[in-house]
């Protein structure tokens, strides 16, 4: 968990091998965090053809989702989700703080597989 101005991010990363997979992992942590105001997540896995997406769940176009695609680029990783929950602070942080906000959040995911 880390926390930027009030706001907290928790972040996880799963192994997967097809869309349902990463539904099934959403749901769980939407019923985990009800209280969460964002579940932004990127993921990169092959289910018969190469699958990628980056979701910002509301935040600025932009700023959550992609950066968390990014880590999974710059890493080289395959077959895996990372999610970034958001507990609005009160604070906004603006595009360049969500950019680096999410970004620390996935390193952080990566590093507790």
């Amino acid at each position: 968990m880390i926390e930027i101005k009030k706001s907290k991010f928790y972040g996880y990363a799963f192994k997967v091998k097809s869309l349902e997979e990463v539904e099934a992992y959403l749901e769980e942590l939407w019923k985990e965090h009800k209280k969460a105001r964002h579940i932004c997540y990127a993921y990169k896995f092959f289910d018969n053809e190469l699958k990628v997406k980056a979701f910002d769940d509301g935040e600025p176009s932009g700023t959550a989702g992609k950066p968390i695609l990014n880590i999974i680029e710059k890493r080289e990783l395959n077959n895996i989700v990372i999610f970034a929950v958001r507990y609005f602070g009160g604070i906004k942080l603006g595009a360049g703080g969500l950019l680096r906000a999410y970004s620390k959040c996935a390193i952080e995911a990566v590093e507790n597989i």
